[in-house]
């Protein structure tokens, strides 16, 4: 993994020696090398490891998952902030699974650095909220969770959050 400045750095150089390229009339070569300053742009704001350990948690790997995210050295510095929310919502869910206190840290810092998209907003709003039930908390559970609904627009997340409703009428 490179810093994130090492990659604005890449994208910049292969831009301009794209650019000489068409000057220099290798149209080939400098519609290559444009590709390759978009795809360090890519990489600047998707980060490589945090993509490869998502597709470990799709195979419900927790542990590949932590290898994967444990190889990002200086967080603050080599990831920018919707990519260090990722992370921290990562390490919420592997921490789910054994140490709640852990997983209700993670997903704090997640929903206070933010996440790019909604649904998963809503997940980490819902899963912080069965955490503050487990530790009955029930006011704060129930607030998260009427946010997380406003947030899942497409219904994905139904099934658990009438578990959680469930729960709360338990107690």
């Amino acid at each position: 993994m490179f810093p994130k400045i090492i990659k604005l750095i890449l994208a910049l150089l292969t831009f301009a020696y794209g650019i000489y390229q068409f000057v220099d009339d290798y149209i080939g070569n400098g519609i290559m090398l444009l590709l390759l300053s978009g795809m360090f742009v890519l990489l600047y704001f998707k980060n490589e490891i945090i993509f490869l350990a998502f597709l470990r948690l799709r195979k419900q790997d927790f542990e590949g998952t932590q290898r994967w995210l444990m190889r990002i050295s200086n967080v603050e510095r080599n990831l920018v902030s919707k990519q260090q929310g990722y992370y921290h919502y990562l390490l919420g869910i592997i921490h789910s699974q054994t140490n709640l206190t852990q997983a209700e840290k993670s997903f704090k810092a997640a929903l206070k650095l933010g996440l790019s998209m909604n649904h998963d907003l809503a997940m980490a709003k819902m899963s912080l909220a069965g955490i503050y039930l487990q530790k009955r908390r029930k006011r704060e559970a129930q607030i998260l969770l009427t946010e997380a609904k406003k947030l899942d627009k497409h219904g994905m997340l139904t099934g658990q959050m009438k578990m959680i409703q469930q729960q709360m009428k338990r107690i």
